[in-house]
């Protein structure tokens, strides 16, 4: 007998019969999952999205920003000597940590003198909202920016303090920020990436390519990395032995494998993400040289944003190809300063004017030429703008007679700008020394919320089915900070 011939459905017998016993078990769970409307709901909604999954989506609320750019200081600068100045550290310097504040752990590593800022303070704009001599420039801008001084998170190692930065978790294996809101609003432009990353020359993240994922979600989700350096993405041309015409035939033709593979293999998530990056690919062919091309600015902008000089020249071409995306649709943005470990990002272990003395002024101009570049082109109301790192710093020094600061989760300053946010304002605060939160204290997940939130998006209505529950980037948990909101 030859067991592998096919009956003219394309299966074996045993193939046959093992099929159907799987179906009769489900007969009875299928029956009740439709009464209760789960099926119809959920596989309408997948098969929208394997259609198209980035296409422009309405999100629940009316938007405030159609697009974000993080602006993610890899490492954790330290809050006490950027944008929450405490007075009361000059007037303790050299002293040693209250005994009521005992209980803060330095993560195992020395505990020194409590140390003032190591750069003066200084108010900026109409508000006079103080901010550190480490970002004269952006001080220009304080009357754009709602600094949150309340930030705490749950760890005190980068790797996956980072990762609950972008992912709401200190657990690997999560949808980025990025990728839910792609998700859940698609992307203006479908031939560029609805989620672009561009790390630092030095180095990723150590955490590395779980910051950006979608995680249990399509990799169609997930964010493209532009490159820091030379040509943001390689092989954009295409083959030099194809022409336009031919490469577009042999697409389709694969198409036509992919799509009849997948017909027979119901579920195939991957296999359809696959699918749409092969014509996401061919149609960043042509859009994506001219979304990066920066010979077309003027040398004004150029200047503006410090490229073509040291130190501003890397992080400038970025901020200025992050503002050429947001004018072309792109969903959200994440640049990273900072690569590698210790001294080659915001990790001021040694010192802090060694350290931030280095970073700040490769960030400080083009940071803001950014919010005064989008604000002129009338794009800063349309985009939320958010700059900060994973946790802050210590307000003591790490040892004594040394320099530097460690990792403080316990409150830490970030800002935002843009995005129907009201500007020079603070919100929260740490203690009269800086080591935790004590008002309005705002978790990863208040952030979270409240970023969805401005682009019209509900964290407890976002939700991707995911291994029997439904899953969210919040996990419900959290609040929209309301009070910043203009």
């Amino acid at each position: 007998m030859n067991r592998k011939r096919r009956f003219p459905c394309g299966l074996t017998r045993r193939e046959a019969v093992w099929k159907m016993g799987c179906g009769f078990t489900g007969v009875a769970l299928a029956d009740l999952l439709a009464r209760e409307g789960f099926i119809t709901s959920n596989v309408n909604a997948a098969e929208a999205r394997d259609t198209n999954p980035i296409a422009a989506k309405k999100g629940h609320l009316k938007p405030r920003a159609k697009s974000c750019i993080f602006l993610t200081m890899n490492g954790a600068p330290s809050q006490v000597d950027t944008f929450d100045y405490k007075p009361e550290l000059e007037k303790y310097a050299g002293k040693q940590l209250p005994a009521d504040k005992s209980y803060i752990n330095s993560g195992g590593r020395k505990v020194g003198f409590l140390t003032p800022a190591w750069r003066p303070f200084k108010p900026g704009g109409d508000s006079g909202l103080l901010v550190s001599d480490y970002f004269p420039n952006v001080r220009k801008h304080a009357d754009k920016l709602c600094v949150l001084n309340s930030c705490h998170t749950d760890s005190h190692a980068h790797g996956s303090a980072l990762v609950a930065m972008n992912t709401g978790k200190t657990q690997i294996g999560r949808p980025s920020l990025g990728s839910w809101s792609v998700y859940g609003l698609g992307t203006e432009n479908e031939s560029l990436p609805g989620y672009v990353v561009m790390l630092d020359k030095r180095g990723g993240p150590i955490s590395g390519q779980p910051n950006w994922a979608s995680g249990f979600m399509p990799a169609t989700y997930s964010g493209t990395l532009f490159r820091p350096a030379g040509d943001p993405i390689l092989d954009l041309s295409g083959p030099k032995h194809l022409s336009r015409k031919a490469q577009r035939e042999q697409l389709d033709f694969l198409a036509e494998i992919n799509q009849r593979h997948l017909a027979e293999h119901g579920g195939g998530s991957d296999l359809a993400a696959r699918i749409n990056s092969y014509e996401l690919a061919y149609r960043m062919q042509s859009a994506t040289p001219e979304a990066v091309d920066l010979s077309e600015e003027t040398s004004e902008t150029l200047d503006m944003y410090g490229v073509g000089k040291q130190p501003t020249d890397e992080y400038g071409r970025n901020c200025l190809i992050a503002r050429r995306l947001v004018e072309r649709g792109v969903r959200f943005i994440q640049l990273y300063s900072g690569g590698g470990h210790l001294e080659e990002t915001w990790d001021a272990h040694a010192g802090i004017e060694s350290n931030h003395g280095q970073h700040a002024p490769e960030v400080d101009q083009p940071i803001a030429a950014l919010l005064e570049d989008l604000e002129r082109r009338s794009l800063l109301d349309e985009t939320l703008v958010i700059w900060g790192g994973e946790f802050g710093r210590m307000p003591f020094s790490e040892g004594q007679n040394a320099p530097g600061r460690n990792h403080n989760p316990y409150g830490f300053s970030m800002w935002m700008a843009g995005g129907g946010v009201k500007g020079g304002m603070n919100y929260g605060k740490t203690d009269e020394l800086g080591f935790e939160a004590v008002e309005n204290k705002v978790h990863l997940h208040d952030l979270h919320a409240t970023i969805l939130h401005i682009m019209g998006l509900d964290h407890e209505l976002l939700t991707y089915f995911h291994q029997g529950r439904q899953e969210s980037l919040t996990d419900v948990h959290g609040r929209v900070i309301s009070d910043i909101l203009a």
